[in-house]
């Protein structure tokens, strides 16, 4: 029997419950919204939603939102999405900082009329000047002893705007001498003209974190509140202005040891510097340490939580190995990556003796017997193959164990055949290998009398799919890239190659928008792209390689050591199984006939169980699925929107505010007006009541940029502003391509398709001339 693992902020919370000062667990996570999420994040959201469902209390999502010139409301619409794809629930939803606006203000004045603060008219120079040192008291600012009624006649000036930015900040009134620097007279608010997301110019000031931090605890019922080690000196603080504030609530702030993990940049600010400098694809390039680009890359939520899990809560401050973090995605995709063969760069194979014309059917498994799933697939076979370069040696090395002349190797899942003689180009370069085979060699037997030096992948030239495959490694070539020096001058040049590969038939049968996670035998995981592969020009991720080639570039191999993975395995083994969103849908069935009645019947109407278990793990996707099919959808259709589309809609709130009425009209004009991302686009401002569906498709329809010539202007733009990069594209770096395409599809603002973008790049990127 497991039990949970104990660390020092469940002892706190166990003591608690124990003495009776908390009968219930209210935790809180309250990003700024100022960036994306990343991995650092997701550590403190598994910490406090996870402690809110051990202890069956609730955890609410805040944003801070007390800064309004840096924030934007993509970074709150992507939090949320991100938190529930990580499988815990928002509750009634996010809470803002901005809904106690005018309480913080209250107190505010409170505390002014209490004489414990007071309105300054200090620089921003003079009152780091007048703060002191940890070696000096500080300087009473001039204002600090003004008379209550003039500082509040002065605040309330401040809030009718009366100053401009800077002139004037409230400050509370504690002690100029005390050893912790946090506590000389704080600012409590200050005066930004800013205009607000959601509260547009009403206010003129905004409180400070440090102010509306605690306030929001007390006047949610925080219980715990929990942050990373550089608050402890804040803690002080917090307690003075809850103790002062006059509220009931009165929650306690524990810090832990935050997230630092190798090869990694944490920082929002550099991470926001690699966007906008176009170093990287955008905040979801599967490159960055973002909960958007680890998703896209193709890690699991499963694999994120079972990290956070594994790397447990401490009080010292440390950095993790990365390597555990990727040890936690191997594990969770080796048991659900169906095993499929994909060649990354191909050559030919023709197999002489096989009849011209003929092809055959061979079956193979998805996954390997240790896995126990079944499952199989059908792999056409002829006499024209592709197989990779590296698989062929005309003179092999000692140890290579792969397809040499005279050699017999076996062919993955098919027969064995032997290299008889090689075909190159002009310059040399081998293209083709022709090879016998032994017809009786499918399965188990290998030529009689013969050595079968190994097994090699390969895929079918006649049915395979072409793609690109883009092999992603990590971004930085440093273990701590964030210290001393410039981290950009510790990006790794290599961390990203692409290859124009061949993959099996198989893959192109999988249901449209699944983005089913793979392994391509020998490779690695891949998945997908959701932003760049489309039906016809495949591109696929890849998550992550079969084993760690950094240790490896270090002589050390997980066979080397096996210590490392038996560790790892006896640590995880002290944990709790994480529990999957498919363990809530069913828990929630459990004790809700009317869902469970839900769940046998879409069966009986031609939903597969598990289409099933997603509609019917919470009322409001059922009560949505009926509603679309009294608008007069099909039930099939009905579904089919809801599972594939609308569970990716990150703007979209829980409850489903679109007006089914205008859902018919919608599907409609997607089957051949509109794109998916275009008709969810459309879904969100249904729900925020901006127009009826058609006027918003013919909207769409009217501002796209459908042709070359309108497109080139734009594309020639970029390739002025970008003209050294033009120049080393053209001497033989074609991974820049990916740059143009992102430059474009930005300034074009969405107007163009992916297609269009590449084939006018294409066109124009290889125009002889030099850029304009």
């Amino acid at each position: 029997m497991t039990t949970t693992p104990s660390d020092f902020i469940r002892d706190i919370i166990d003591a608690d419950l124990a003495s009776g000062k908390h009968s219930q667990v209210v935790t809180r996570f309250p990003p700024e919204p100022n960036g994306y999420m990343h991995i650092g994040h997701a550590k403190a959201v598994c910490l406090s939603f996870g402690l809110a469902l051990q202890y069956k209390g609730r955890c609410n999502l805040r944003f801070d939102d007390t800064n309004p010139a840096k924030e934007d409301q993509e970074y709150v619409d992507s939090i949320a999405a991100d938190i529930k794809w990580l499988g815990f629930d928002l509750g009634e939803g996010p809470l803002f900082a901005s809904d106690y606006f005018d309480t913080m203000y209250e107190i505010a004045e409170k505390l002014i009329g209490e004489g414990k603060a007071y309105v300054c008219d200090l620089s921003d120079e003079q009152t780091r000047e007048y703060r002191g040192s940890l070696q000096e008291a500080g300087k009473e600012s001039p204002r600090r002893n003004q008379s209550p009624a003039e500082n509040l006649d002065l605040f309330r000036k401040m809030r009718a705007g009366d100053f401009p930015d800077g002139s004037y900040v409230l400050r509370a009134k504690i002690d100029m001498a005390a050893s912790n620097m946090k506590m000389r007279d704080p600012l409590l608010y200050r005066i930004r003209h800013d205009h607000h997301d959601r509260t547009g110019d009403t206010w003129p000031i905004y409180p400070m974190y440090d102010f509306a931090h605690p306030l929001e605890d007390a006047l949610e019922g925080i219980t715990h509140s929990l942050c990373t080690l550089e608050f402890e000196n804040n803690r002080e603080l917090y307690n003075w202005i809850v103790a002062n504030s006059g509220l009931p609530g009165k929650p306690e702030q524990t810090e832990f040891a935050r997230l630092a993990l190798g090869y990694t940049i944490m920082s929002k600010r550099k991470l926001l510097q690699l966007v906008e400098q176009n170093l990287v694809s955008g905040w979801d390039d599967p490159r960055m340490p973002t909960i958007a680009g680890m998703r896209r890359r193709g890690y699991r939520a499963e694999a994120i939580v079972r990290f956070c899990d594994l790397i447990g809560v401490s009080k010292n401050n440390s950095t993790v190995d990365i390597g555990k973090l990727e040890y936690a995605v191997r594990d969770d995709l080796n048991s659900v990556a169906p095993r499929v063969m994909a060649v990354l760069e191909p050559i030919k194979l023709t197999i002489t003796g096989y009849p011209e014309g003929k092809s055959e059917s061979i079956s193979a498994p998805y996954f390997p017997p240790d896995i126990g799933k079944p499952g199989e697939r059908d792999l056409s076979f002829s006499n024209n193959l592709y197989i990779e370069a590296s698989d062929f040696a005309e003179t092999p090395t000692k140890g290579f164990r792969r397809l040499a002349p005279g050699r017999w190797i076996r062919l993955r899942h098919a027969y064995c055949v032997r290299c008889d003689e090689v075909i190159k180009d002009e310059a040399g370069k081998v293209v083709e290998v022709r090879c016998s085979y032994d017809p009786n060699s499918l399965g188990e037997n290998g030529p009689a009398g013969e050595k079968v030096w190994g097994v090699i992948h390969w895929v079918d030239s006649k049915t395979s799919l072409a793609a690109e495959v883009r092999i992603y490694d990590r971004l930085f070539k440093s273990e701590r890239p964030g210290a001393g020096d410039d981290f950009l001058d510790h990006l790794n040049p290599d961390s990203l190659s692409r290859y124009s590969a061949q993959v099996e038939a198989s893959i192109g049968t999988a249901e449209a928008d699944t983005k089913i996670r793979y392994q391509f035998e020998r490779q690695g995981y891949f998945i997908e792209d959701n932003v760049d592969s489309k039906p016809g020009a495949l591109v696929f991720n890849r998550t992550i390689g079969l084993r760690d080639s950094w240790v490896k570039s270090k002589t050390v191999t997980t066979s080397e050591a096996p210590e490392i993975k038996t560790a790892q395995s006896s640590r995880a083994a002290t944990r709790p199984k994480s529990r999957t969103k498919a363990d809530i849908r069913q828990s929630a069935r459990k004790h809700d006939s009317a869902l469970s009645e839900r769940f046998a019947r879409y069966q009986s109407e031609g939903l597969s169980e598990g289409d099933s278990d997603l509609l019917s793990g919470a009322s409001e996707w059922g009560d949505r699925l009926e509603a679309l099919v009294a608008a007069g959808l099909s039930f099939s259709d009905a579904a089919k929107w809801l599972i594939n589309e609308q569970p990716r809609e990150d703007d979209l709130p829980i409850e489903f505010a679109s007006p089914v009425s205008e859902f018919p009209a919608l599907l409609a004009a997607l089957e051949s007006r509109i794109s998916s991302s275009k008709a969810r686009k459309i879904w969100k401002e249904l729900a925020q009541k901006k127009g009826s569906a058609e006027a918003l498709i013919k909207a769409i329809e009217a501002d796209r940029i459908d042709d070359g010539d309108s497109l080139a202007p734009i594309v020639a733009k970029i390739m002025s502003d970008n003209s050294d990069k033009v120049t080393t594209y053209r001497g033989g770096k074609e991974a820049l391509f990916g740059f143009f395409v992102g430059q474009v599809m930005r300034a074009a603002k969405g107007k163009a398709s992916a297609k269009l973008v590449k084939d006018v790049l294409l066109r124009m990127l290889n125009e002889k001339g030099d850029a304009q």
